[in-house]
């Protein structure tokens, strides 16, 4: 039993050193001058800060991570209010063809988004047009877009967690005279809290991280995303690799942040409706 767990904590060390390992190299290269830049060496041999300094100073730099905090932060907000409604009506309600409705819901995710990337390019340049508006480069845009996506996955996520609090709790509102809207509010919301915690980092990151669409579907620095700018880095002259790997770093900060305020409600809502009864 010993050596069992002796073989186990070797393996999660490991595994670990194995996960961090690209975020070291990536620490390393952003604090190399260029001089340096192709040393073998795995480790920080100087405090180089030109390479932070100039991505901080940039304002393109600060205005494509506002643009990431606005559509990352409303696209977990909305998907997450209409996820936990669409999941609630699934959960707690009959509805003819609910099975297949929840399956199609669930097939939209599976498919390659790069399918799509044509079809949403003539729709945000071409139809989707409101007189001197339109939904190509905008963060409006890529709010919207990204919900087609993270819904899904949000009503799928949420339907599992719903399923797990019991339907008595509902009646027993309704015996005290509480209507639907006070049953959601006031008897499911509270105790789908570590799932919705859940559900909003996990569509806050699939947003955060997202490049195709971001990349495709903005051309301005009014709507560009933070993770566009990694490739401005590259030109016909070569490739900075200390200051991409600097941006690159800082970029993984914000997620770092919202990753730590709801920490304490992953593990539970992971787990949540896992068992019932």
């Amino acid at each position: 039993m010993r050596r069992s767990g002796i073989t186990s904590f070797v393996l999660w060390v490991c595994l670990t050193i194995l996960t961090l390992l690209p975020v070291w190299w990536m620490l390393v290269v952003s604090m190399r001058p260029r001089v340096k830049l192709y040393s073998k060496s795995f480790l920080i041999d100087d405090l180089y800060w030109d390479n932070f300094l100039a991505v901080l100073n940039s304002s393109t730099f600060l205005q494509y991570l506002w643009n990431s905090l606005v559509v990352a932060t409303s696209n977990a907000a909305l998907v997450c209010a209409l996820g936990l409604l669409a999941a609630f009506g699934l959960s707690r309600y009959k509805i003819s063809g609910g099975d297949n409705v929840f399956f199609w819901l669930i097939t939209n995710r599976m498919a390659p988004p790069a399918v799509f990337l044509l079809p949403l390019f003539l729709l945000f340049t071409k139809w989707f047009v409101f007189g001197d508006f339109m939904l190509f480069d905008t963060k409006i845009g890529l709010i919207l877009l990204y919900c087609v996506f993270n819904l899904p996955f949000a009503i799928w996520l949420l339907k599992g967690m719903l399923d797990g609090i019991p339907l008595e709790l509902d009646e027993a509102a309704r015996v005290d005279g509480a209507t639907t809207g006070q049953v959601l509010s006031h008897v499911v919301l509270p105790l789908a809290r570590p799932g919705l915690a859940v559900t909003f980092i996990l569509t806050w990151i699939f947003a955060w991280n997202e490049y195709l669409f971001a990349a495709t579907l903005t051309s301005s620095a009014g709507a560009r995303t933070v993770t566009t700018a990694l490739a401005e880095y590259v030109s016909v002259t070569g490739t900075n690799w200390g200051e991409m790997a600097a941006m690159a770093f800082l970029t993984t900060l914000p997620a770092l942040v919202v990753l730590g305020f709801v920490q304490k409600h992953i593990v539970t809502g992971l787990t949540f409706g896992a068992l019932k009864g």
